[in-house]
């Protein structure tokens, strides 16, 4: 207790500066596979990992130039579809539940938003100047987003070279005497992990990108970051469906004016082939059979794990929630196994007797 008590407390005063290893080490446990697969081709560890980071560093470069300006675009017409909504929302939605639940006149004040958003329309422009004045104007800040960006690669390069010798050294550094129970409990956590960490982030990425071709295909101008949007929320299952599909219809309804027929049943039949995709292909062939968390227990570690640490939280909640979850399953079963859980044994009668 004492050892976690410090190892919390360590990890709060590190908080600022373990994003990046945090990052890294999240990156080598996710690419420890592929390069064990590689090996397989009779390549040096070294020069496989170099492999991979040459393939992955050149599909960032890709997928950043032609996503990052489709994307800009689009945050663009987002930003000017908002006082067309306010408009709607206070014109048609609001007063309509003003009169259902018999609420007051001037319940409602979407002016000032409606006035801010759409005086700052015109200055669209600015924004990314604006951003990089103020982030410049902070050498410090600068500084650490620099050593960040070039930590994190090098880092993570180390640890996907060396991962299977670090592992070995630490289950060699582990007690004799239950190293067996122990590595047993970090084979059950390292299957909720892969389950979710490699499966369930390979069905979000996936998701994602249906989404987008679909919704961009059907004329859909805000498809592409409604189709993001999804793919992020399937981190828990069915909320990517949930938040896309809404979405996906507020867009289309604001596109066309109107409740359009053809739009909308473009917009389900892409969500319906994407929900049968990740049913009968994604979590199948990507996540298996395997145990992963409770989509209660993912919100909850990620708001608890992002209230407490931050984005260092943020980054543990997922791994802390998966040892926590199998930990509480051992727990239980020791619970059954206890007698403070058994029905007691009988007592036999000339027992009674003779008391």
């Amino acid at each position: 207790l004492l050892a976690v008590l410090l190892a919390g407390g360590l990890l709060y005063l590190l908080a600022p500066i373990l994003a990046p290893f945090l990052i890294a080490m999240l990156l080598a446990y996710m690419g420890d596979p592929l390069v064990d697969h590689l090996q397989r081709f009779k390549l040096s560890r070294t020069s496989t990992v170099v492999l991979v980071f040459v393939v992955f560093s050149l599909a960032l470069i890709i997928l950043f130039v032609v996503l990052v300006p489709l994307l800009g675009r689009q945050l663009v017409r987002l930003y000017e579809v908002v006082p067309q909504l306010l408009d709607w929302l206070q014109q048609h939605a609001l007063p309509w539940i003003q009169v259902q639940f018999g609420l007051p006149d001037g319940f409602w004040r979407l002016e000032h938003l409606k006035q801010a958003l759409s005086g700052n329309v015109g200055q669209t422009g600015d924004i990314l100047g604006m951003l990089v004045g103020q982030a410049t104007s902070s050498g410090r800040a600068v500084l650490g987003w620099m050593t960040d960006v070039v930590l994190v690669p090098v880092v993570g390069f180390y640890l996907l070279r060396d991962w299977d010798k670090l592992t070995l050294k630490v289950r060699a550094l582990l007690p004799r005497r239950i190293e067996p129970v122990l590595v047993r409990l970090a084979g059950e956590c390292h299957d909720v992990l892969g389950a979710f960490i490699r499966g369930q982030l390979l069905v979000m990425l996936a998701l994602g990108l249906i989404y987008a071709v679909g919704l961009s295909a059907i004329g859909l101008d805000l498809g592409l970051l409604v189709g993001l949007l999804a793919g992020v929320a399937s981190i828990v299952p069915y909320m990517g469906f949930v938040i896309g599909s809404c979405a996906a219809v507020i867009a289309s309804v604001f596109q066309y004016g109107g409740m359009e027929l053809y739009p909308l049943l473009g917009v389900a039949l892409v969500f319906a082939v994407g929900q049968s995709l990740e049913g009968m292909l994604l979590t199948p062939l990507l996540v298996g059979d395997r145990i992963g968390l409770h989509p209660v227990a993912v919100i909850f570690a990620i708001l608890a794990g992002g209230q407490l640490f931050g984005f260092v939280g943020i980054l543990l909640a997922l791994p802390a929630a998966a040892v926590i979850m199998v930990m509480l399953r051992h727990v239980a079963d020791l619970y059954k196994l206890s007698d403070l859980y058994r029905v007691p044994a009988a007592v036999p009668d000339e027992t009674r007797e003779a008391e």
